[in-house]
């Protein structure tokens, strides 16, 4: 997920640029793939993520908090239309983190927890890591990852490994803080080849995260669309992945959904990258442009079909958000 206040001020700009006339038409045109809609309080989701066993998004709050959209089975065994709204339950409101956005969430499935990045957009003072229980919303930990005395970070996307260790990405000062299973603080993983030469590629940094069970983890650093792989096994190693058809330049979010496949969220909509030897090297073999006005920032997997994170709202006073199926295509 890109960095907030950046990302802000490019959609202001953005949508300024674009007639209210065409954005109604983008708006009301028929969707290509299937979408669950749902109703929100808030402009901004920046993440969202399935949690296969309460069946239900789990989306976070660019003003702060967590929130559940539930999706029962239907009895037909169907999905539901697009015209059927659902609607946005808040879960998580933490009036100490006041002030502070909620962006990347992992669920970790064996600790039925959710993990979450929270930082402070506008003055990039604070960053820190949380886990909440997904059956009661307890908070577990909280952990300061930089506070003012420290140089300006962004806690932006999470990850967490096969022993409950997380990994979250600083946007801003491109790191990946290490904190253990417990909340402990354990270490920070910083590169050269993390930092572009080029200085206004440096603008947006290490971004989307995942954990890849033969243990490492793979990164993406967005605007100069570097692909990384950090060995785990091997202290920490950091390899550039060669990208074939790259680089992944706009790269947000990052999704695993296979030991070879990953998507690439962000501009165009999704990306989806494939390997054959272990993240050496990848390729990116197909691509998938969902409704543009609206920016994807994450993607999910839910049911075996990739869905991608919008994190623009339309509609007053309501919020109409939008999580789109990516279908691929060469």
């Amino acid at each position: 997920m890109a960095c907030c206040s950046t990302k802000s001020l490019f959609l202001l700009f953005l949508l300024s640029a674009i007639p209210i006339a065409y954005l109604i038409s983008l708006e009301l045109a028929k969707p290509s793939t299937h979408v669950y809609h749902y109703h929100s309080s808030g402009w901004f989701r920046e993440c969202s993520k399935w949690d296969d066993l309460n069946r239900r998004f789990l989306v976070s709050f660019l003003e702060g908090g967590v929130g559940q959209v539930s999706i029962p089975e239907k009895e037909d065994g169907g999905r539901y239309p697009p015209e059927a709204v659902l609607e946005e339950v808040t879960v998580v409101k933490d009036f100490d983190l006041a002030g502070n956005a909620s962006l990347g969430l992992v669920v970790d499935r064996p600790r039925n927890r959710l993990l979450v990045a929270i930082a402070d957009v506008i003055g990039n003072r604070y960053s820190a890591v949380a886990a909440y229980d997904l059956s009661t919303w307890k908070r577990l930990f909280l952990t300061p990852l930089s506070g003012p005395s420290d140089e300006k970070s962004f806690a932006d996307d999470v990850a967490v490994d096969a022993e409950g260790n997380a990994y979250i990405t600083d946007v801003k000062a491109s790191k990946i803080w290490k904190v253990g299973v417990d909340g402990k603080f354990l270490s920070i993983i910083r590169s050269p080849l993390f930092t572009p030469k080029e200085w206004y590629k440096t603008l947006v940094g290490l971004n989307g995260i995942v954990y890849h069970p033969d243990g490492f983890l793979i990164v993406i650093h967005t605007f100069s669309g570097n692909l990384f792989k950090i060995d785990l096994a091997k202290g920490e190693e950091v390899k550039l992945i060669n990208i074939v058809g790259g680089p992944l330049t706009f790269g947000d979010g990052l999704e695993l959904i296979s030991p070879t496949k990953l998507v690439v969220v962000g501009n165009p909509s999704g990306r989806l990258v494939e390997s054959h030897d272990g993240w050496e090297t990848a390729s990116v073999v197909a691509t998938f442009s969902g409704p543009r006005h609206r920016l994807a920032t994450a993607a999910t997997l839910k049911d075996g079909k990739v869905y991608l994170n919008h994190m623009i709202g339309m509609g007053y006073p309501k919020k109409k958000h939008a999580i789109v199926e990516a279908v691929f295509s060469a």
